[in-house]
């Protein structure tokens, strides 16, 4: 086990290079001059712009800019936004918001998950089964900003159960309705997963042995089926954490979320490399690291999986 571990660490190390050498070159490679940027309409003094340039080091060739990108990183530096603002700060105002965001939408996603996947696994072929399938299909099929607007406007703006948008006040309860926009949105997918891994699961040999041997059914589904059909899922919610972290910026633009996903389209607006780098680093770290701990829960829900060496 702990050689699997570190093993999985290892790999870190070249997803982390790779990750940010190639976003480091698309921002660098972006047209446009991100410092006349920063003064609009007005055309500032070519001085100014030199000593902006020399400042964040935009006058240096790529590479150049890249390796002092990376000692700031392993001094624990992320660098500084064209703004004056430290990108920890930033990160560390931003992150804690959309992380909030993602626990609360993945917990609304895995609830729904596993309820329906199962009810519909167990009724196959009857009406909730066929319900809870055109449902999912109708989650899939609406985009997210136009399911964000009907939240919006019939749950918030005619029914006043929640604030239309989010803002400055962004605890817990001030996210729950862009969190159920976007659990439902992605509950679909797991349903269907949770279904068909719970179909496959009651046709196994030992479920019929364990029905045979007199288990009832409330104790042979939760105990036995579900703990063999929760894999699929929690791979599909683990990925889905990276895209939330990532910052589900539509939904945040939407309800005016101050979190990543906003931050993040402003620095790529602006072209500021070291803000995009730097958050999409510490993403990459972050879903390695998810992932890692889902690859050690298969091990606790499937008996039959082993890391050897």
């Amino acid at each position: 086990m702990l050689g699997y571990i570190l093993r999985r660490l290892l790999q870190v190390l070249p997803v982390f290079f790779g990750a940010t050498l190639l976003i480091y070159f698309m921002v660098f490679a972006m047209p446009g001059d991100p410092i006349l940027g920063l003064f609009g309409d007005k055309t500032p003094a070519p001085q100014v712009v030199e000593a902006l340039r020399a400042q964040y080091h935009l006058d240096q060739p790529f590479i150049v800019q890249y390796l002092l990108y990376l000692g700031g990183i392993f001094q624990g530096d992320l660098g500084t936004t064209f703004s004056g603002q430290s990108v920890n700060e930033v990160l560390a105002r931003t992150l804690p918001v959309t992380a909030r965001l993602a626990v609360m939408a993945l917990a609304i996603e895995f609830v729904l998950a596993i309820v329906i996947g199962t009810i519909s696994a167990i009724r196959k072929g009857k009406l909730f089964d066929n319900v809870a399938l055109v449902v999912a299909l109708l989650f899939v099929a609406l985009p997210i900003f136009v399911a964000c607007f009907l939240a919006q406007y019939f749950l918030a703006v005619q029914l006043g159960w929640f604030r239309p948008t989010v803002g400055a006040q962004n605890d817990w309860g001030d996210l729950i309705l862009p969190a159920i926009v976007l659990g439902f949105s992605l509950f679909a997918t797991s349903m269907r997963l949770m279904r068909g891994s719970v179909i496959d699961t009651l046709n196994q040999d030992w479920v019929r042995t364990a029905y045979s041997k007199g288990l009832s059914r409330r104790r042979v589904i939760p105990v036995h089926v579900l703990r063999n059909s929760l894999i699929p899922v929690i791979t599909n919610s683990a990925t889905n954490f990276g895209v939330l972290l990532v910052g589900a910026t539509v939904t945040e633009g939407i309800f005016n979320i101050p979190g990543v996903g906003n931050t993040l389209y402003q620095a790529t607006i602006r072209g500021e490399g070291p803000t995009v780098v730097s958050f999409v680093t510490v993403f990459v770290i972050i879903y390695v690291l998810v992932n890692l701990v889902v690859d050690l829960l298969y091990g606790l829900l499937d008996p039959r999986i082993r890391y050897v060496k």
